[in-house]
Order: C-alpha cells, then structure tokens, then sequence
C-alpha cells in the first residue's frame, strides 16, 4: 500500500513526543492505519461505532467535570472522577482546535474495571477512529472501553 506523506507526517507526530510523554503509539510497532483498520474491525464485531462510544465518553466526562475532581455517580453502574489540568493540546490531523488536558475515570462498580482517557484520546476516537497504539499512556481496547461504557 502506498501511504500518502499527510499519513507519513502524522505518524510521525503520534510516535514522537512533542505532544504526550511516549507518544500515541506507545510500543506499537503497526503503522497508523493498521491501528485504526484493526480497532474498526473490533468495533464491527462489538456491534458499535467511534462515534457512539464518543457520543457516551463525552456524556461521562461532562457529568464528572460537575463534580470537580471528586468522584461523581454517573448512574448504577458507574462512578467517575476527572482531573482537569491548565492548558491545551492539539491534534496532529490537519484541523483547527485545541483539546483541555483534562483526564476521565470512569469505574463499574459492578465489576471493578476502569477506563481512562484524556480530551484529546476522546477526539481521536470520534473524529479519526483512532484508539492509540498498544503501550501508550491512554490506549484503551475497543473490547475493553465497550464493557465499561456500555451494559
């Protein structure tokens, strides 16, 4: 497959870490859209798209930014904290806007598991259907974000 050199320079923004500490990419060795393509097709097969999932990450973190930084009952299953930190970063794809540094837990109180992402991961979700590479500080499975966001 010939990659275009947008596609290149991206990359090359994710893996670096001018943005985050370590990169998007963690320890992924795939390129950008082997990552995104695999995620896709998980989110196929979990019956679900990015931009539902998004849609509820959103609705998450905004009802935990009320609780500001205390811990907030999202509804029975589910508790959330988010850290809201000064300043912003940007997306490496070529559109305008700057995401808040701001980090959502979200926690099922029925099964004990997490999940945890930053603004910036909620866009890459929703706008480029990218979940981070395997190892980076906000990569979270599509299975995984699935089982804690949804019953």
């Amino acid at each position: 497959m010939k990659r275009s050199p947008e596609a290149k320079r991206i990359e090359e923004v994710l893996r670096c870490s001018r943005i985050v500490a370590g990169g998007f990419f963690g320890n992924d060795t795939r390129i950008l859209e082997e990552i995104i393509e695999t995620d896709a097709a998980s989110l196929v097969k979990l019956g679900t798209t990015a931009p539902r999932i998004a849609v509820r990450m959103r609705e998450i973190t905004d009802r935990g930014k009320a609780g500001l930084g205390t811990t907030v009952k999202f509804d029975e299953k589910r508790e959330v904290v988010v850290d809201e930190n000064r300043g912003q970063t940007v997306c490496p794809w070529p559109h305008a806007g700057g995401y808040q540094k701001t980090i959502a837990t979200v926690r099922r109180l029925d099964t004990g598991t997490t999940a945890r992402w930053s603004d910036l991961s909620l866009h890459f979700i929703e706008a480029h259907g990218f979940f981070q590479g395997r190892g980076s500080v906000f990569r979270v499975e599509p299975e995984d974000l699935v089982a804690v966001l949804f019953d």
